[in-house]
């Protein structure tokens, strides 16, 4: 597991600048490629999308209120140390994806010369950016703001190919909505174990990580060359990637999912639920989260990556074998969930879905 602590303000920066296999990446890509990109086979759609993004209706939504910060005041001393580092660990990484969106969104819009790309990575970054703005707050409620113009600076960046970053931030994006409507609907049947106002915001903010998503969906669907032949092996792995990150991460919180009144593997199978259904719009094949072989391997790449972490502390000559047996056991495992068979379905005629879970 992973035990690092976060206690000042340059913790939680070199926290949310750490690169590992769970961690928040910062992307970069081919804008050339990004530019000869062609909406015209979803024009309709897309010129919809881009109406509602320049409506802008969270424009006021990610605002303190007296109520927040009277809440906020009366917050730390009823926690434990073991809830107050995994809500820190869960504000940062939350951040750092928030704001690795903003900062790939605004580079491409700055590279690119495509109108339809531009304004779309226009909006999408003024977007992410009062995410990551509004997560900051909160971490420095607790006087450990992270310093976002130096994580950008000095995280190192992944080259990803346009699909790749399609394939990857559509899942990150669907996902980011499924997980936060899961957590609002929870506080909502149980509002006496809402443990922070940010809580509250959770609805309206994850509908913009629902229009983010639809936006990533257009694009695939008006170019479906991304979406047949060997690019299936890639979609295939990119949601395997995404769900087995969020359950080993997840796993390592038991504390906040308590808090939250989760059993956290039911509350992730939950998010892969919805997750799935939404990826029908644009995805021929995802994942059969029910095989019965599923879980049992996800729990065994949970099982590797706290023997990855047992190794890390132990060190040695006897550390590094260990660490290196733990990964071999990882990567099998994943190559075995790889293989499970697959859903197929037809995609829809109409791409746009609406956030109604």
């Amino acid at each position: 597991m992973d035990n690092t602590r976060i206690r000042t303000s340059d913790e939680a920066t070199e926290h949310a600048r750490a690169s590992t296999l769970l961690s928040p990446r910062f992307y970069t890509t081919d804008f050339a490629a990004m530019d000869r990109l062609d909406i015209g086979p979803v024009r309709a759609e897309w010129d919809a999308l881009l109406a509602e993004y320049e409506g802008d209706n969270n424009h006021d939504h990610f605002q303190r209120t007296a109520e927040f910060n009277d809440e906020v005041a009366r917050l730390e001393p009823t926690w434990s140390a073991e809830l107050r580092q995994e809500f820190l660990d869960f504000l940062v990484s939350s951040l750092t994806s928030e704001f690795s969106g903003c900062v790939l969104y605004n580079e491409i819009q700055k590279n690119v010369t495509n109108p339809d790309i531009k304004q779309l990575m226009r909006f999408m970054a003024r977007d992410e950016s009062r995410h990551a703005g509004f997560l900051n707050q909160s971490l420095k409620d607790f006087g450990l703001g992270v310093d976002l113009g130096g994580l950008k600076r000095t995280k190192s960046y992944t080259f990803f190919k346009p699909k790749f970053i399609f394939y990857a931030t559509y899942l990150s994006e669907k996902i980011g909505y499924a997980r936060y409507i899961t957590i609002f609907r929870q506080f909502e049947k149980h509002p006496e174990l809402r443990f922070h106002p940010i809580f509250r915001w959770f609805e309206r903010w994850c509908n913009d990580e629902f229009r983010h998503g639809e936006s990533f969906a257009l694009i695939l669907r008006a170019n479906p060359a991304l979406l047949a032949g060997a690019n299936i092996l890639w979609i295939r792995f990119f949601q395997l990637a995404v769900y087995a990150t969020m359950y080993v991460r997840d796993h390592q919180r038991p504390q906040l999912n308590a808090a939250m009144g989760f059993d956290v593997t039911d509350y992730d199978f939950e998010v892969f639920r919805i997750t799935r259904d939404i990826s029908t719009q644009v995805f021929p094949q995802t994942l059969d989260i029910e095989h019965p072989a599923f879980r049992a391997g996800l729990d065994r790449l949970l099982r590797a990556a706290e023997g990855i972490e047992r190794a890390k502390a132990r060190g040695g000559v006897a550390g590094a074998l260990s660490k290196a047996g733990w990964a071999l056991v990882g990567a099998c495992t994943f190559v075995r969930l790889y293989i499970l068979p697959t859903r197929r379905q037809p995609l829809p005629a109409q791409v746009r879905m609406a956030p109604a879970w």
